[in-house]
């Protein structure tokens, strides 16, 4: 089943960061939750929360308050443990995005490995989907992990470009080449393609031309910029370029 292509790419922004900002200190300030109802009002399209292992930046209290706050979709990022299914089954947000996690790395480094992981993420996706939450991998642009996606029965992969971030000189257009090829096999296996990781002002505009992408997810970038110009100025400005790119 090939899927058409979106007629609108979808923005999800990355709130990670604003509870990084406020551990920092402990208390409340700054608040994640207001953050989300920032975004829902300068036309964001989802609300991305990873709640790690070891609790770095969202909590467990904030899935509730965030999910309350606003009408925009949650995506919830979350490792496949036995501790995270049970999360996302108590609190049924609108998409759960299985990404690997290591507890020493700053970041997400790299996409899942599906394909060798089949039998581990194989009972996760059939859980989530059974309870009615839409499953994304999160996956290096490569044609064995979309394989692998349609294998689990995933409706939705998130193609890491990281790789495509941190190119220089000629590798960039090698990156998003394999991005695009990635996008396009993972619509033609009727999965919907979306993309995160390292997305800029400035790099944006060639993964958002890609005509299968569905959605980017982004929050490191548009929190840093958000200190300088305000939340609401960094998340119209990202809309701004991702429509002209379209």
């Amino acid at each position: 089943m090939n899927l058409p292509a979106p007629a609108r790419l979808r923005l999800g922004v990355n709130i990670d960061h604003v509870a990084t900002i406020r551990n920092a200190r402990g208390g409340d300030h700054p608040d994640p939750v207001r953050a989300a109802e920032i975004v829902a009002s300068v036309g964001g399209d989802g609300i991305t929360a990873h709640l790690r292992e070891d609790r770095r930046h969202i909590r467990d209290a904030d899935l509730k308050r965030i999910s309350e706050a606003t009408a925009l979709p949650l995506n919830l990022e979350m490792a496949a443990t036995e501790e995270m299914v049970q999360i996302a089954l108590a609190h049924r947000p609108h998409a759960a995005c299985i990404v690997p996690e290591k507890r020493e790395e700053r970041t997400t480094e790299g996409g899942l490995d599906a394909a060798g992981l089949h039998n581990q993420l194989q009972p996760v996706v059939s859980r989530l989907t059974d309870a009615g939450i839409r499953v994304s991998l999160f996956i290096a642009p490569e044609e064995r992990q979309i394989e692998a996606a349609l294998r689990l029965g995933a409706p939705v992969v998130e193609l890491h470009t990281g790789e495509y971030a941190h190119a220089t000189g000629e590798q960039v257009a090698v990156e998003l080449k394999r991005v695009a090829d990635m996008a396009a096999l993972a619509a033609k296996s009727g999965i919907e393609p979306h993309a995160g990781h390292g997305l800029t002002y400035e790099n944006v505009q060639p993964v958002a031309a890609i005509p299968q992408l569905a959605e980017l997810n982004i929050g490191h970038y548009l929190i840093g910029e958000a200190v300088f110009v305000g939340l609401e100025a960094a998340v119209r400005r990202m809309r701004e370029l991702m429509d002209a790119a379209r």
